[in-house]
């Protein structure tokens, strides 16, 4: 086999896009606990943009806000055109998501609170609620074809609502101003898209020019920018259709690529440059490190299980499609990869105190690794079980 059919091949397989993120992420500790943390830092918080509209940002905000809405605008599209024509397209199939992650959410900020009542640290509740949506695909996309694709829809799905929930929690509770006439103009334009649905506009570039100025609108609204690319992509026209190619698939596909490659590699570079301390490790044990874990692993888990099973057992939802219950504890347990929008609600949890940040931030290190790797064998497991009873 020659390099170039090498290289295609790897690029093809979805594990290695997984495969590439985690090196990402040694590489990013690495660089976090070397000589070189303070210039890569210092890279990170260097203003880049134009005055121009005030678009001038950090580094990592155009990376996070940025970037990552394209990240959004991919699953985004996934989920819709699962809702037209696929795994999502029943009513029972698309709501398990929708009660899966309002469990997911609940159960760990009670066991959170639980923990931290009359702590001081009350205040973090919102930290175990949030689930890595880019972390946890790609923990999931190393599985393969070990898992049914119906439980990476559902998982992709119940992440989704995970972060919208997320989103309106920080929107709610945790940012301090609203700037409504950005929040205003972004509902005008998300209408302006889906009456271009509507007239059965599918020219994609004008759906991609209105979704830059949603994207603009919202980042200055004080809401997470990247449910901008959420917003777009329900808004792309798709068909029942395996035939015929819509534009939904269309840019879906030509999304993939630097998503997998590019966006996501640059994501868990730019975000996973924890310095670790000796207090960290102290923080384990304290209230706040014991709330975090056991609400992203444990509560994440009971919670998405729980109400899935309530919901199932109410003939509201049903069951992914040739999926297990022991393949939904492996997905409860993914589910718990908070990473990136729990150190994110951390830091404006705990505004100024840098000493708990990084007790938290070291915490939701610690359960986000637990959970991706009790997971990824629970989920592995499933599969030889599934070969054997074949």
């Amino acid at each position: 086999m020659n390099l170039s059919v090498y290289f295609k091949k790897f690029f093809q397989s979805s594990q290695s896009s997984g495969i590439i993120l985690i090196f990402c992420v040694l590489v990013s500790l690495l660089i976090a606990n070397s000589s070189l943390s303070e210039g890569f830092q210092r890279f990170l918080n260097q203003e880049t943009g134009t005055d121009l509209f005030h678009l001038t940002y950090p580094v990592s905000i155009w990376i996070n806000d940025g970037l990552m809405a394209v990240f959004f605008l991919l699953v985004g599209l996934e989920i819709k055109r699962e809702m037209v024509e696929g795994e999502l397209s029943s009513f029972r199939n698309a709501s398990l998501p929708i009660f899966a992650a309002i469990g997911g959410m609940l159960v760990p900020a009670v066991i959170f609170t639980v923990f931290n009542h009359g702590t001081g640290y009350e205040n973090g509740w919102g930290i175990p609620m949030a689930t890595d949506i880019a972390f946890s695909l790609a923990i999931i996309s190393m599985l393969g074809k070990k898992v049914p694709n119906s439980i990476k829809i559902f998982l992709a799905a119940l992440a989704i609502v995970d972060d919208l929930g997320a989103i309106l929690v920080i929107a709610i509770f945790y940012t301090e101003q609203i700037h409504w006439t950005y929040l205003f103009l972004s509902l005008g334009v998300t209408g302006l898209l889906f009456i271009l649905n509507f007239l059965k506009v599918t020219k994609i570039i004008f759906y991609i020019i209105p979704g830059l100025f949603l994207w603009y609108f919202l980042h200055h609204s004080g809401i997470h920018a990247t449910i901008a690319g959420v917003l777009l992509a329900f808004s792309i026209p798709t068909n029942a259709s395996h035939v015929e190619i819509s534009t939904l698939e269309k840019l879906e596909h030509q999304l993939h690529f630097p998503v997998s490659f590019l966006i996501m590699p640059l994501f868990a570079l730019t975000n996973t440059n924890i310095t670790f301390n000796s207090s960290m490790i102290d923080g384990l044990t304290s209230t706040l490190g014991l709330g975090i874990i056991g609400g992203l692993v444990l509560g994440k888990l009971i919670g998405i299980n729980l109400f899935s099973f309530l919901a199932i057992k109410l003939k509201i939802s049903t069951l992914p499609q040739n999926s297990s219950w022991f393949q939904m504890l492996g997905v409860g347990l993914l589910a718990g990869i908070g990473f990136t929008m729990s150190i994110f609600i951390a830091l404006l949890s705990f505004k100024g105190q840098i000493e708990i940040q990084d007790e938290a931030k070291f915490a939701i290190l610690i359960a986000s690794f637990l959970a991706a790797v009790f997971g990824y064998i629970l989920l592995n497991m499933s599969s030889k079980n599934n070969i054997e009873e074949d």
